[in-house]
């Protein structure tokens, strides 16, 4: 073949390695697919032990190199030949190597690099494996292969911080922590036990640890006594979110509690149950002036009739103060943290979003049996690694 046309396969491909001389293309069927087979002579310039160029030429070694494609349907495998030599200086055998494909493997690292780009959107690993010609493994590999990527220096900690668990391997729960304000994952723990977490924090500096200034958290009430316990000047801050949920529960009990004291067939029974959505909506934007028919309930009533009629169906005040008197008491043991989420700006709002996230990458890969796996395709997805960025991420 042509050194026009050697150059032209290098371009084509993005291979650099002047070492590499393309002689031959075509396509072949293997086990029943159609390759793209792209025959190539990897020539050893010199020795790698004491740098001779007297080498004595020792026959080659055939690799199947699987490479990048722009076209799925026809995948791409670089039929490399590896030259052997023997070194007539110093007598040390070797073969050529190159920078396309590492030692004893036969997937391209320009194949590893996609494969770890794909692993940062929301993709399984058999539709990510599919579509670079690789196996399941392989992916599973690349994925391993950048685990220990993240790990976390103990020197610093930010201003405000966000607690709260989610559901991972083997329907655990799994303790994240993140940035208030950059929302960015500091840690993820296999386990939410306070002696975990409080082991987890003192391995931090007493100098970092001081500079935290807010916790915001749920009401899980042993992640205020870790607070207490590790950030002495911090304030704890009560999730907004967690108390309007709390409050809506109570009342929805209640509601529940007092339509299922009506037959199914009653008014009472469907004006508290079809329109619930309208209970939790704020009274002074309910629709006050246009009455709009209703088959539930058979009548033309606004939303603000719908409500007040369905309060006063049956006042169960005793109920009523037992189901509210629980939350307020949990609100006033709380009191503090409860003004301070009231005024404070932070919130767990983007720790729930971040939380979503992780469903959506549970749920994509039909659940994980490996914690490292689960916490390494969150980072890898948290941080949206560019097309730059991958290359450090698989030097061994």
């Amino acid at each position: 073949m042509s050194s026009s046309t050697n150059d032209c396969i290098k371009f084509m491909l993005d291979i650099k390695d002047k070492n590499i001389f393309f002689k031959d293309q075509y396509y072949k069927f293997i086990q029943g697919k159609k390759f793209k087979i792209f025959e190539a002579v990897l020539v050893q310039p010199a020795c790698p032990f004491c740098g001779s160029i007297d080498l004595l030429h020792n026959g080659r070694y055939k690799t199947d190199i699987r490479y990048i494609t722009a076209n799925a349907s026809f995948p791409v495998i670089i039929r490399l030949f590896k030259q052997r030599v023997l070194c007539r200086d110093c007598n040390h055998r070797s073969m050529a190597q190159t920078n396309l494909v590492k030692k004893y493997c036969f997937i391209s690292n320009a194949s590893k690099l996609k494969v770890l780009s794909a692993l940062t959107e929301d993709r399984s690993m058999t539709s990510i494996a599919r579509e670079h010609n690789v196996s399941v493994n392989t992916v599973q590999r690349v994925l391993a292969s950048c685990s220990h990527r993240f790990l976390d220096g103990f020197d610093h900690l930010p201003e405000h911080l966000a607690f709260d668990e989610f559901k991972g391997v083997d329907r655990q729960l799994h303790f994240i922590c993140l940035d208030g304000e950059k929302h960015e994952v500091i840690q993820i723990l296999r386990t939410r036990y306070k002696k975990t977490l409080l082991k987890y924090f003192g391995r931090f500096s007493l100098e970092a640890r001081e500079n935290v200034k807010t916790v915001t958290m749920d009401l899980n009430f042993y992640y205020q006594g870790i607070v207490r316990a590790c950030f002495l000047n911090a304030k704890i801050v009560i999730d907004r979110f967690h108390m309007v949920q709390m409050l809506t529960r109570s009342f929805n009990s209640l509601r529940v509690k007092v339509m299922k004291q009506f037959k199914k067939n009653t008014r009472s029974y469907q004006l508290l149950k079809a329109p619930w959505k309208l209970y939790l909506k704020k009274y002074d934007d309910l629709e006050k002036n246009h009455p709009r028919y209703n088959g539930h309930y058979k009548d033309s009533l606004t939303q603000e009739q719908v409500v007040n009629e369905g309060i006063s169906a049956n006042p169960v005040l005793s109920a009523s103060y037992e189901l509210m008197h629980k939350t307020l008491i949990t609100f006033r043991k709380n009191g503090q943290a409860i003004l301070n989420g009231a005024t404070s700006i932070y919130s767990n709002g983007c720790l729930e979003g971040f939380n979503r996230k992780i469903k959506q990458i549970e749920r994509t890969a039909y659940g994980y049996s490996n914690y490292i796996n689960l916490l390494t395709r969150i980072r890898l997805e948290e941080n949206k690694v560019k097309e730059k960025e991958p290359s450090n991420l698989l030097i061994a």
